[in-house]
């Protein structure tokens, strides 16, 4: 073969690689912070706007049964990233380290060295990986930063007690400090309600919104990867407490509610409208996903491009925001925290133009957790095997007829007094407080009939309740964190 025949095999081939690459379809998954399961239109809200969001709804799939795999941050985003269940997950809580100070940035407890992560799974796929927002996992210098984790690009908060604050004095890109034009703010001062001035309000309010910079990121790492499938995680910290949004969007809702001034006695900043403020912070989050879908519209990339969106627990009536008053969490019992489906039911919508059909509705029970297989199937590699997960992509396509169901979820939550819960088909298991009383009974809710869990029936069901602590004991593993094991505690000694 002479040197030309061979230089055009080598056209051929690269040309037919390309192709192949560009037929995989590029996914954003954006993730919204304590966004409950009843904050946005869609699901049923009406005090607060959230316009990009419907009408992502109505342009895609909209799910009633999904779930996160923990009541909280930290893990509930491991739990997401690597596929398993929280009776199996290496972090399962909060494990705050350090300070607030920029000087005691610590993060949290970091992913461990040998982590399988989306990020590791997708980069075998060929993508370039993307993350852009509030981490949680990992510092620098230690194995649970992003870049260490499968990530060939991350911008934003790695310390969750950084991002309390919206007008931080800096945020990361990859392992770089990227210094902000902003004071310093301690958001968790309160106010004297007798002497608080304006100007002690305003001491709360910076120059640069954090959220603004992240979107600024996102959209650049769609720009420069637009030639090639990627993945973009984007984790905004919107809506989460503190209560600080840009006075334009706040704006928007003055007037819309009856609402006091709030001077932190609850935690996190003070303002003089904490209700327009939170109503706010979920419409500029609503905007972020806006900006998102035009760029990719923008660029061609509308039909090739996989769009989801969800939150990582319950929303809650934390800093400032009144219990009742937007109905966070729809009819569902509890909150951030709780394993009621207050806490771990959250919205979940995807959007994919020509392949999921636009306007549906899927009642599947589905977990976060679930994504790992779901992509290992999109991308045609071979199912992961160290997973709890299941694809739910024959749903997203139409397919419902090959759409293996799962048998149970299973939840754990070892902060706030320790606490279990199975869902399996209509029926639901919770035991809570099993720190204090660890033979603490089950509860027994049928959802199809008492969406709010407020009638418990375990008395009339005791089969039910064995097959709930069978599965407990099978599921669990014992806890790397001594904090977190609450369910065989006695194996820790």
């Amino acid at each position: 073969m002479n040197l030309k025949n061979l230089f055009l095999m080598i056209l051929v081939f690269s040309a037919s690689m390309v192709s192949a690459q560009r037929k995989l379809p590029n996914i954003i998954y954006i993730y919204a912070d304590d966004l409950g399961y009843g904050e946005i239109g869609a699901y049923g809200q009406t005090k607060i706007k959230t316009p990009h969001l419907d009408q992502m709804a109505r342009e895609g799939m909209l799910f009633t049964n999904h779930y996160t795999g923990a009541p909280v941050c930290a893990p509930a985003r491991a739990m997401l990233l690597t596929g398993k269940h929280a009776g199996n997950a290496y972090i399962r809580g909060n494990f705050e380290l350090g300070g607030f100070a920029d000087s005691e940035e610590r993060g949290q407890l970091p992913l461990p060295e040998g982590t399988f992560t989306i990020a590791h799974l997708m980069k075998k796929a060929g993508y370039t990986i993307g993350a852009v927002g509030k981490w949680g996992l990992g510092m620098t210098g230690n194995s649970g930063h992003p870049n260490n984790q499968g990530f060939d690009y991350f911008y934003g908060l790695l310390d969750q007690k950084q991002a309390h604050n919206y007008y931080p004095t800096h945020l990361w890109e990859n392992e770089k400090w990227d210094t902000l034009n902003n004071p310093v703010i301690y958001v968790h001062r309160p106010l004297n309600k007798e002497t608080a001035t304006d100007a002690d309000f305003n001491y709360f309010k910076g120059n640069v919104y954090a959220p603004e910079k992240m979107t600024d990121k996102a959209l650049e790492f769609i720009d420069k990867n637009k030639d090639q499938p990627f993945f973009l995680y984007f984790p905004s910290p919107l809506p989460h407490v503190s209560l600080q949004a840009p006075d334009e969007f706040v704006k928007k809702y003055i007037g819309a509610f009856d609402e006091s001034y709030y001077y932190g006695e609850n935690g996190y900043s003070s303002t003089k409208y904490p209700l327009s403020t939170h109503a706010a912070m979920v419409t500029y989050l609503d905007d972020q996903v806006g900006a998102i879908i035009a760029k990719i519209k923008s660029l061609g990339l509308d039909d090739n491009t996989i769009i989801m969106f969800s939150s990582d627990n319950g929303g809650a009536w934390d800093g400032g925001i009144p219990k009742d008053t937007f109905n966070l969490n729809g009819p569902l019992r509890g909150q951030k925290r709780d394993l009621y489906e207050g806490g771990i039911r959250i919205p979940f919508i995807v959007r994919w133009p020509g392949k999921i059909k636009a306007g549906s509705t899927s009642d599947l029970i589905s977990a976060q957790y679930d994504l790992m297989a779901t992509f290992a199937e999109l991308t045609k590699q071979p199912p992961v095997k160290n997973t709890d997960g299941l694809s739910f992509l024959p749903t997203l396509i139409g397919k419902p007829a090959k759409q293996e169901k799962h048998q149970f979820l299973y939840f754990e939550f070892g902060e706030t007094g320790g606490s279990v819960a199975v869902r399996m088909g209509d029926w639901k298991g919770v035991r809570v407080n099993l720190k204090k009383n660890p033979k603490t009974p089950w509860q027994v809710y049928n959802l199809r009939s008492d969406l709010g869990e407020t009638t418990d029936v375990a008395t009339k069901h005791p089969d039910l309740v064995k097959k709930f602590e069978a599965i407990v004991q099978k599921e669990h593993r014992l806890s790397p964190i001594k904090e977190w094991e609450f369910i065989n505690p006695e194996r820790e000694k």
